[in-house]
């Protein structure tokens, strides 16, 4: 149901229903929302079960699937490597279809419906064809066998189909997860939204670990198309989860087209290029305010060039919103735009996170995985280990860090998202040194003293990352949440996702392009440091060298950036400011006397 398609009885419902004029929801029938009765800590509960075992189901999938397309499909190492992250990539991309689908047209309860049933689907397709011999290649060992038959024609066809299928459903699910569950709480509730996030990140770190541990060892010994099946059983257990709380839920209803209102004021901006900003901000064009009186706006002198989409062309009355826009458009598409570097910082970040669930995974198969005579652990499992920490240190940090920090700092999250992401930034530089120093000792090991390490040696880089991970992740989403307007919540927390994304397809850029320099630079591996089968063979701690030294540049990076997004005094203000302008343009302030811009 769109807002506009209210009748007016819910309208003058929704404005004395709710505590704060922030938030326009309904429950799933389109009637306005009681306090009482709809959104808060139970409702949050449903999303959050949801959440696990959603993530329980793709984890499980997606970090071990390297093993699948190599061992099962007969994909050399580089090109299992590469269609691995392609696939996590095209997952976090596709969230941006889930952000606009939800923020526009079918909001984010719907939209959680209809994907979810598509990625079970993707799960079951994914059963079958690890169960039925006829959909795949003949058995062979990849490590022994000189030549394996590599999958193709309606074998790679029903493989690539079963991807896209969970891709699909997976990415549009995960931004409206994080938004439908943050809009069971009132905006001015920043205390309840940021133990949210937190609790969040716990949900996901369950549904990881449980993935990597139980999961992984129904794929390992009872065979991927078990394995896939459960995820498919897990992820209609989260269906069911998610459908459970339907009458407690508020929903936002989505509010048409998000890129109309950005694109008109580009269209706007270029229009008049030639017009001279005012020096007064007030002077640009404002929303009516006949009926409501609010604060002046924090105005922001940055991307200032944008403002011209909000001049009024002297002599018109009237003029097309292609060619006037109102203020609150423009701070939209600041906001986008002032948040894109933030967001472009992350990239490489996640590019570690994808050699953790793939080179990580096989450098783990090459070492000793016995933890007893009788019983070895899968090294996908191995991924595990950071998660089993946070599941201890999430809840430490929400009950006695943060309200510390709070003490010092006077920031209800106890420190500020920028400087959560900030953390994150600087330790993942330590996972890829650890990484690189262990590959070295693993390889000269076995080449020199014919000694396999054990497995456990790598559990350092994993740990590390998951550390960095809980900063970096969390504060990232809060962030965009924070700066979101509320037409556009899930979309901006759809692009932390897109984060991953990029960040996964650069490392298939990365892999490709190290091995065509090193093999043409007369390296002593002719196929590159990653263009064998045999990690023996390779030299993977390189890579990881250069990863290490890309991150640490991405750091300083980062320094300078989120310093700049500071430095802007409108922009801890921003989301307030887009707020008030909604108020004002959606009639939703009931107090007509009072200046009070909400916060």
């Amino acid at each position: 149901m769109d807002v506009h398609d209210l009748s007016e009885e819910a309208k003058r419902g929704l404005h004395t229903s709710e505590e704060s004029s922030d938030d326009i929801c309904v429950d799933f029938r389109g009637r306005p929302c009681r306090p009482s009765k709809h959104g808060g800590t139970r409702a949050a509960l449903f999303v959050l079960g949801f959440q696990a075992f959603e993530m329980m189901a793709i984890a499980a999938v997606g970090n071990n699937l390297i093993t699948y397309v190599f061992n099962e499909m007969h994909f050399p190492l580089s090109k299992s490597a590469n269609l691995v992250t392609n696939f996590i990539g095209t997952v976090f991309f596709l969230s941006l279809l889930g952000g606009f689908l939800s923020d526009s047209y079918l909001g984010s309860f719907r939209t959680m419906l209809v994907f979810g049933v598509i990625e079970i689907s993707g799960f079951i397709l994914l059963s079958v064809q690890a169960h039925l011999p006829e959909l795949r290649p003949p058995e062979c060992n990849m490590k022994s066998t000189i030549h394996c038959v590599e999958a193709n024609g309606y074998k790679a066809v029903t493989l690539y189909a079963a991807l896209c299928l969970v891709a699909l459903g997976s990415g549009c699910l995960k931004p409206n997860i994080i938004s439908h569950g943050a809009n069971q709480f009132q905006r001015k509730d920043l205390r309840k939204l940021s133990s949210f996030f937190n609790a969040a990140y716990f949900a996901f770190s369950m549904g990881q670990l449980i993935a990597l541990t139980l999961l992984v060892w129904v794929q390992t010994h009872s065979g991927m198309d078990v394995g896939f099946g459960v995820s498919a059983a897990v992820m209609a257990a989260g269906m069911i989860s998610l459908v459970a709380g339907t009458n407690f839920y508020r929903n936002k209803p989505p509010r048409g087209s998000i890129f109309t209102p950005i694109a008109q004021v580009f269209v706007a901006a270029i229009t008049k290029r030639k017009q001279i900003c005012p020096s007064n901000p007030n002077m640009l064009h404002h929303p009516s305010t006949d009926l409501v009186r609010v604060k002046p706006l924090l105005h922001s002198n940055k991307f200032r060039f944008l403002d011209k989409a909000c001049i009024k062309t002297q002599g018109k009355a009237m003029e097309s919103p292609w060619r006037l826009c109102t203020i609150k458009q423009v701070h939209q598409v600041k906001i986008l735009v002032s948040v894109i570097p933030i967001f472009a910082c992350t990239i490489i970040f996640n590019t570690i996170l994808a050699q953790l669930q793939t080179f990580s995974v096989q450098q783990g198969s090459s070492m000793n995985t016995h933890i007893t005579k009788t019983f070895q652990i899968p090294p996908a499992s191995l991924q595990a280990i950071p998660y089993i920490i946070l599941i201890f240190f999430v809840p430490l940090y929400e009950t006695f860090f943060v309200p510390l920090a709070r003490k010092l700092t006077g920031n209800d999250s106890g420190i500020s998202p920028l400087q959560r992401i900030g953390t994150g930034l600087f330790l993942a530089t330590f996972s890829m040194v650890a990484a690189a120093l262990v590959e070295k000792k693993r390889r000269e090991s076995f080449l020199e003293q014919n000694v396999t390490l054990s497995i456990f040696w790598i559990a350092p880089q994993f740990l590390i990352f998951g550390l960095s991970e809980m900063f970096t992740a969390v504060g990232l989403v809060e962030f965009f949440y924070k700066q979101s307007s509320q037409s556009m919540q899930s979309f901006l927390t759809a692009m932390t996702y897109c984060s991953y994304s990029f960040g996964f397809y650069l490392s298939s850029v990365l892999v490709s392009t190290v091995n065509r320099v090193t093999s043409s630079n007369g390296s002593r591996t002719k196929e590159g440091w990653l263009g064998d089968n045999d990690l023996n063979k390779d030299r993977l701690d390189h890579f990881y060298w250069l990863l290490a030294s890309l991150s640490f540049i991405n750091f300083f990076n980062y320094l300078f950036w989120s310093r700049w997004y500071s430095c802007d005094p409108s922009a801890t203000h921003n989301s307030a400011e887009v707020n008030s302008l909604e108020d004002l343009e959606n009639g939703e302030n009931n107090d007509s006397t009072t200046e009070k811009p909400r916060i």
